[in-house]
Parts: structure tokens; sequence; C-alpha cells
């Protein structure tokens, strides 16, 4: 496979109305392929540094932050999984995207589907990167559920946000490892980050899957899903266990990521 670890991202910017600013990288030809990234909720766009690195020079690789992660900014009341998948749209416009296959890690799994629902003619292809298989979380919580799980968010932010890092952690991963992720997630920007639980929690996945006629690949930890999660999506998603590491696989192996990735992209 010839890569691009060479190749250095253009950094660029499309605004949505007054309210919101999104920025993205840009990397590889604007006649290839394209595979847009998204990153998982409090993360940014730099997790997918290594693995464009070991993406085919052909690709054209959009590297997304959402609003009020890493670079992207925004000032809006809606914060719905639906309206962050407009921040990934707003950036398809831009390049005059006309194709493209759509992954994303985590909360970004959410948004892929969602941008697959409002982009039909546009997303081929939906990747799930260690996401939608959390029954936890899907399919939608009812209003006592959402609120008790919302509440340790609310009331002790720094613990939710330690819970993650350690439920996506497989026995055995390196501690310090775990500390960063939690360093790193614990600093998003606020009320962005907590309304963005909120939305993802308020998210009703089932309804999504129904109306998102895309294949849906999902790249999931083996040790992470649950039985009853790969009975449950069996019939809709694609699910392949893998044993990358934590939660955080892309980071942690950037050429795996990058060749599960090529593999639906070619």
């Amino acid at each position: 496979m010839t890569t691009s670890s060479g190749t250095t991202g253009e950094n660029l910017l499309v605004r949505r109305s007054d309210h919101t600013t999104i920025r993205y990288t840009a990397t590889g030809p604007a006649d290839g392929p394209v595979l847009v990234l998204i990153h998982g909720w409090a993360c940014d766009r730099g997790d997918y540094d290594a693995v464009t690195g070991h993406l085919p020079d052909s690709y054209r690789v959009l590297a997304v932050d959402l609003a009020e992660h890493g670079e992207s900014r925004s000032t809006r009341d809606v914060w719905t999984i639906e309206e962050f998948a407009r921040d990934v749209a707003a950036v398809l416009e831009a390049q005059s995207v006309t194709t493209a296959v759509v992954a994303g890690h985590s909360h970004g799994a959410a948004v892929a589907v969602e941008v697959g629902r409002l982009l039909p003619g546009t997303v081929s292809h939906v990747v799930a990167l260690d996401g939608l298989h959390y029954l936890s979380l899907f399919p939608a919580q009812s209003e006592e559920q959402a609120d008790a799980l919302l509440g340790v968010f609310r009331d002790d932010f720094p613990t939710a946000v330690r819970g993650l890092v350690e439920g996506g952690s497989p026995a055995g991963t390196d501690p310090a490892r775990k500390d960063a992720y939690f360093q790193k997630m614990v600093r998003v920007r606020q009320p962005g980050g907590l309304r963005a639980i909120e939305g993802l929690v308020h998210w009703d996945m089932d309804a999504a899957l129904r109306e998102t006629k895309q294949p849906i690949t999902v790249f999931a930890i083996r040790d992470l899903v649950t039985r009853e999660a790969l009975d449950r999506y069996a019939d809709r998603l694609d699910i392949v266990l893998i044993d990358l590491g934590s939660h955080h696989f892309p980071v942690e192996a950037p050429e795996a990521t990058a060749r599960l990735l090529a593999g639906v992209v070619g």
C-alpha cells in the first residue's frame, strides 16, 4: 500500500451561519476517493493524524473537528447528533464532494450515521470505529435512564469522564494511557461538551438506522462487545470484532486502523 505519510494536510474552515465555525484538515488529491474522519466525544481531528499517514496517497481525507471540539467553535443552541452531522455536511459541501465513505469513532460514529441519513446520495458507506454497539447508550434511553446517566455528568463531570475511559479500557490497558485519555477528555470545552453528551443520550439510534440505507460497518473491540449487542444489531450492522487495544484504538494502532478503513474505501 502506498501511503501518504509524507503528505502535509491543508487546514481549512467553513462557517455555518454566524454561530459555528468548523475547522478541518484536507489531505490528498481533490479528485481522489473521499474518506471523512470524525473524532469521538471530547477528542479532536488530531487523533487521526497517524491514521491518515498510513492511508493511500490517492485518497482525499477530510478530518473534521466537530463544534466546540479541537479548533471548531460554536455558540449555537442546538446540540443534537443531527446538528453535529450538519457540521460535517457543511465540510462536504465546501469541498464539493459527490461521494464519500464517512467514518466516526465512538460519538462520531453516531454523527456518521446521521451524515448518511442527511446525505443519502453522497455517503456510500458508514464506518463506526468502536461505536454504535454500547447498549448503555443505544437504543434510545427512557427519560428516567437518560436523567440518571446525565446526572452523573452534571454533578461530577471528572468522575463521569473517568468512568467512560475505564469502561472503554479492556483488562491490561496501560494506566498511563488511560490517564492521558482522561486528561484530554476532561478538558473538553463547556458547555458544548456536556450538551454533546445530552445529544448523544437522547439520540434514537434505532430510528436513525431505519432511515439510513447505506451499509454500516462496525469495527468493535472484541472485549467491549456484548452478546446482546451482537444479537440485537446483527441484521443491520456488519460488526467486525477486532483486537487492537482499547476503545481509542485509532490512536493506539493507526496503521492497522488505516488498513481497516482502506478495506472499506477500496
